[in-house]
Order: structure tokens, then C-alpha cells, then sequence
């Protein structure tokens, strides 16, 4: 039987305390039945009883979560399974490292930081390459961070003009039936990008600029013919887009562009006979300099835990089909 082990983890404050043990606990009932370590409390801190590779995870985590705690970070339900996660993985260094970096401030003065590891991946991706495909489920943040970068970049005047565009596939027909020209056709479909763009600069902003012509959104078709010089060019639901429709848009950027395309290769609408042609896109292109593929996963999810759980379950079903 292998010999049992104690650690032992002082806190600063009943208010650390508290904050690393949850409400009701909960955090701590978490990392014991992940780890396998029983966790007691002590008037100083948390006393961890287990074996060797349970004992040590328990503590990494705690002292983590602690580090995150001291440098104001919150700590939840959410960010407790990612520590956790990242610890079966032998990353939670890196895990932690990431949620420290601010990416933005929207206009609100929150502070928008990375949530994950893939999400710190995607960012660096964006700002070393021209070209970033973002693969991966909802909730992951694909849209929302590529819109945080695309307006710092024109705060900064790396581009003189903002472009969001999507495949208006799931609208089809229905188009015809919804009052107005096109564009107020279109406008309920592009809401998610107007909703991102408004947090980070506010509907008089936006308005200003957009009337200016320094920030566009429009479905893809408006795309075609076009050369986007100078711009942050964001192609939202891109597994939406055929691979002819895919090669149209990656031919349309010019000097001074950078282009980000976003899209979930699981909820494709595209009729049955027509194929995504993000997946072809990104393979295709894979090797190419200054192009570059990041696959998001459920680790990445950040929404309610819940959206985690069934973005997990979605993965197993489908590499069980693929067997």
C-alpha cells in the first residue's frame, strides 16, 4: 500500500479562504473527487491527505487557484474544471499563464481576457499571421476575440476599416418574405456581429463609424468583385460557405489586411448536396506561410458549464460514428 502523504497550504485571509473553498463548498468537494485527495480544513489553510500523484494535484490546483485569487482574477465554478482539466493534462502552468492576459477593454472598461489555452493559442495566431482560420464549437469565443482584436487594431491604426461578413445560408428563402431591401433582410441574421461590436464600442460609436464607412458588415455576397485593402477583414459561420464561395472570399484581401475566419464544423446548413468548404479550405491551406488553423475544443467553451458538457458529449458521439 503506498504511503500517504500530507500538504499543508496557508491562506492570507478568510476571504482567500472562502473563495477557494466555494459556496457551500463546492470547489473543494470538485478537486477531491478529481483528484482523489481529501481536503480538510485548518485555521490556517486546507490540510491534503492522499498519495503521492493525488496529493500533488490537489495542491497544484489550490496554489493555483490562489495565484489567480491574489491577482484578482474570478474564480467559479467554470474556472475550477479548467484548472482541473489542464492538471490531468500536465499544462496547468501554461492554463493559468493564460487567463492572466488582457486582450481588450470594451467600452464599459471590462477587462476581456483569454479564458483557455486554445483561446491564448487563437490570439497569438491572429496576431503573428494573415490569414487565421478559428475552428471549434459554440461558446468558444471564436467571434467575439477576433472582433476584440479587429478593433484594436483600428484604435491603433494598423487598418483604416473594419469587414464582418457571413454566409447568409441559414435565411434562404425566407429572405423574401422579411420587409425592407436587403439589408434590413440581413440585419437580424448579422445581429451576433453587431452585438460584439457594440460591447467594445458602443452603439454612438459604431453608428458614427459605420456611417463613415469605416466599419462594414454585410452578408458575402456583397464580397465578391471587391478587393479589402488595409482592413480587419472577420468571416463569421464560415462552415456555411461552399469551398467555391470560401475561395471567392480568401481572394479578396489586398495590401495592409488581415483576415480571420471563423466557423463550427458541426452545424453546417448548407443543403445536403452542397459541402462546407471550411474543413477543404483550412486543409488546403495548411504549411502555407502566414496561414494558419486553430482547432478550439470543449476545453475552450466558456459559457455555462452546462454548454461544456454538451459540446463534449457531441465530440464522443461523433468520433464513435467515425469508427
Amino acid at each position: 500500500m503506498e504511503t500517504q502523504q500530507k500538504i499543508r497550504i496557508e491562506f492570507y485571509t478568510t476571504e482567500e479562504m472562502l473563495l477557494v473553498f466555494g459556496e457551500l463548498d463546492e470547489n473543494i468537494r470538485k478537486i477531491e473527487k478529481v483528484t482523489g485527495a481529501m481536503i480538510r480544513q485548518t485555521q490556517e489553510g486546507v490540510e491534503i491527505t492522499g498519495d503521492a500523484e493525488s496529493t500533488a494535484m490537489a495542491s497544484d490546483t489550490i496554489s493555483n487557484l490562489l495565484k489567480l485569487i491574489r491577482n484578482g482574477e474570478l474564480v467559479d465554478e467554470n474556472t475550477v474544471s479548467y484548472i482541473l482539466d489542464a492538471g490531468t493534462e500536465g499544462n496547468q502552468e501554461e492554463a493559468v499563464s493564460a487567463l492572466a492576459d488582457v486582450i481588450a477593454i470594451t467600452h464599459r472598461g471590462r477587462p476581456v481576457k483569454c479564458k483557455s489555452i486554445g483561446q491564448k493559442q487563437y490570439i497569438k495566431a491572429i496576431e503573428n499571421n494573415t490569414v487565421v482560420f478559428g475552428i471549434g464549437p459554440a461558446g468558444t469565443g471564436k467571434t467575439y476575440l477576433a472582433m476584440a482584436k479587429a478593433v484594436i487594431a483600428l484604435k491603433n491604426k494598423q487598418v483604416s476599416r473594419i469587414i464582418l461578413t457571413r454566409p447568409a445560408v441559414e435565411a434562404g428563402e425566407k429572405l423574401g418574405f422579411l420587409p425592407g431591401d436587403l439589408q434590413n433582410k440581413v440585419d437580424p441574421y448579422l445581429r451576433p456581429l453587431y452585438d460584439a461590436l457594440y460591447d467594445f464600442m458602443g452603439t454612438e460609436s459604431y453608428a458614427r463609424l459605420a456611417e463613415k464607412g469605416v466599419i462594414e458588415v454585410a452578408p458575402l455576397a456583397y464580397m465578391r468583385g471587391r478587393t479589402l485593402n488595409d482592413a480587419f477583414i472577420i468571416l463569421d459561420e464560415a462552415q456555411n460557405c461552399t469551398l467555391e464561395q470560401m475561395k471567392m472570399f480568401l481572394t479578396r484581401f489586398g495590401e495592409g489586411s488581415k483576415v480571420v475566419i471563423t466557423g463550427d464544423v458541426t452545424q453546417i446548413d448548407l443543403p445536403e448536396e452542397r459541402k462546407s468548404g471550411l474543413a477543404a479550405a483550412s486543409q488546403i491551406l495548411s504549411g502555407v506561410e502566414g496561414i494558419e488553423t486553430i482547432q478550439l475544443t470543449h476545453r475552450d467553451v466558456v459559457r455555462h458549464k452546462l454548454v461544456k458538457d454538451i459540446v463534449k458529449a457531441f465530440e464522443k458521439n461523433e468520433k464513435r460514428k467515425q469508427r
